[in-house]
């Protein structure tokens, strides 16, 4: 049976991909593709935002039920930007980005509280606020509400870069 803490995660979710939706109101195709040096577009955070290429975020977050304190590894600094993604408009992207999120909130919606207790091993979150132990509550949070915010601060920092640099 569905909880109120996951209909909250959902909830959650969906107003950070809103937050996001309007930082990318007015990016057009040509500032979408540009990035200041050594760092990455906008077309690449929302690739990376995106996950990995047909599979998105999901697959990580079914891990904390399909097994007892799975194992996972997934890798923090890819763009997942590949060839497919870089031919996809700006505007794709954020739909694309928009449906991952979606089928993680309705995800979470339906998550028993069991369910949402449940943890993975995932030493690469040993030194974050989720420690190397996140339970999925924790995971679904960290993924649908602090990656996302982070990704639109870096956004909005790429943006304010490159209109001062036209």
């Amino acid at each position: 049976m569905a909880t109120l803490r996951g209909t909250e995660l959902a909830q959650e979710i969906r107003q950070k991909v809103a937050d996001l939706k309007l930082v990318c109101q007015g990016v057009d195709e040509k500032l979408a593709s540009r990035a200041p040096k050594g760092r990455w577009s906008p077309k690449q955070i929302l690739s990376h935002l995106c996950g990995p290429e047909h599979v998105g975020h999901l697959p990580i977050l079914t891990a904390f039920i399909d097994n007892d304190t799975p194992v996972i590894d997934f890798d923090t600094e890819n763009p997942f930007f590949s060839e497919t993604r870089e031919r996809m408009s700006f505007r794709e992207l954020v739909a694309e980005c928009e449906k991952n999120y979606q089928r993680v909130a309705n995800f979470a919606e339906e998550l028993t509280d069991g369910q949402l207790a449940r943890k993975a091993h995932i030493p690469k979150l040993k030194d974050s606020p989720l420690g190397e132990y996140p339970t999925l509550d924790g995971m679904i949070s960290g993924l649908g509400d602090f990656h996302v915010q982070f990704h639109i601060d870096h956004l909005n920092e790429i943006l304010a870069a490159l209109s001062s640099s036209r």
